[in-house]
């Protein structure tokens, strides 16, 4: 909506003269009272069609001319307006998010191909998961780092959810050497996100053992992290007990014998709660949807309005429409309604 600039607000005071000016006109207007000749021409004339033609032709001048003035009115007023300097104030609200960056630290190791989330294996179900927990985000940079006996960045942040599905989906046992490197893990996905300077970061870990190889310790990567503010969420995979597990094998596919796993609960929540994260157990499938559904709610962007005020003159378009006015005003000035009326 239009507002005037305080500036230039006086201008306004013109339309003040505006009932002196109408007045002023009334005064000069001369009025003939001329009654018996318009009487004797309609009793000559009455009924004829010339008559009736002239009466509508008049009854439209008069018309006409009591409308003149009020352009000239309409021209002034916009004239005092346009000298006001009006301006239109549009408010643009925009919504600003700094997203969050997440490094996913995903176990290939041998023991998750262990069965007991049948009809599934543990890798199968988790690279489902993590998959839908990505589908989830947007506009956050995801990175995916492998690790078995070693770490390995397979994807850096990426905005490319395409190229990270499809990491995703090829991860498999086998693609490193055996193992459970966490603290080299989480070690890797520190230092991924250590160049990423804005918003939040935040590594997912995902294993279903215990910390038995690399030669980093998982409390000094979780240090490390917690000092550059970096929080650290760590699922353990798998039920405590006997689960089908590899043990071999041949080209027909993977030989299984039912053997102990457990999960190191005590290391995956030392390592959470260190950098202000949390730590989830998932027994079965569907425990481990929720879980990924829990990080997503927690790990959510605030979002910040931000309004910015436009400022557009209206001056130009205030005048113009004044000169038509006036041009109109003009045109009635030139017919003979207005010679005769005025």
């Amino acid at each position: 909506m239009p507002v005037l600039s305080l500036g230039a607000w006086p201008f306004l005071l013109l339309l003040l003269l505006l009932p002196l000016g109408w007045t002023a006109l009334q005064k000069r207007r001369v009025r003939l009272p001329l009654p018996g000749i318009g009487a004797a021409a309609r009793e000559s004339n009455e009924g004829s069609p010339e008559a009736e033609a002239s009466g509508v032709r008049l009854r439209r001048l008069t018309l006409w001319s009591a409308w003149v003035p009020l352009w000239r009115t309409a021209a002034l007023v916009l004239t005092a307006l346009a000298l006001a300097s009006p301006v239109r104030l549009v408010e643009r609200v925009e919504e600003r998010s700094e997203g969050v960056t997440i490094m996913l630290a995903f176990d290939i190791s041998s023991s998750m191909l262990a069965e007991d989330f049948r009809p599934q294996n543990r890798i199968a179900v988790a690279r489902r998961e993590v998959t839908r927990f990505v589908r989830g985000r947007d506009g956050d940079q995801i990175g995916l780092v492998a690790f078995a006996g070693e770490a390995l960045t397979v994807v850096p942040g990426t905005l490319d959810y395409g190229i990270l599905y499809q990491a995703i989906e090829n991860l498999d046992v086998g693609q490193l050497r055996d193992g459970t490197a966490i603290g080299t893990a989480l070690a890797t996905a520190v230092n991924r996100l250590r160049t990423v300077e804005e918003g939040s970061r935040v590594v997912v870990l995902l294993t279903d053992g215990d910390n038995n190889r690399g030669d980093i310790e998982p409390e000094e990567a979780a240090a490390a992290a917690a000092a550059l503010g970096m929080r650290v969420y760590t699922i353990g995979v798998g039920r405590d007990g006997v689960a089908p597990v590899p043990i071999g094998r041949t080209r027909f596919g993977y030989q299984y014998a039912d053997m102990e796993v457990t999960v190191n609960d005590e290391l995956l929540d030392r390592i959470a709660r260190s950098t202000g994260g949390l730590y989830f157990r998932a027994t079965d499938p569907e425990a481990l949807n929720r879980i990924y559904r829990r990080i997503d709610e927690l790990e959510t962007a605030p979002v910040e309005e931000v309004r910015m005020v436009e400022r557009a003159g209206v001056r130009s378009e205030l005048l113009i429409l004044a000169l038509v006015a006036l041009a109109v005003e003009l045109l009635g000035s030139a017919t003979r309604a207005r010679r005769v009326f005025a």
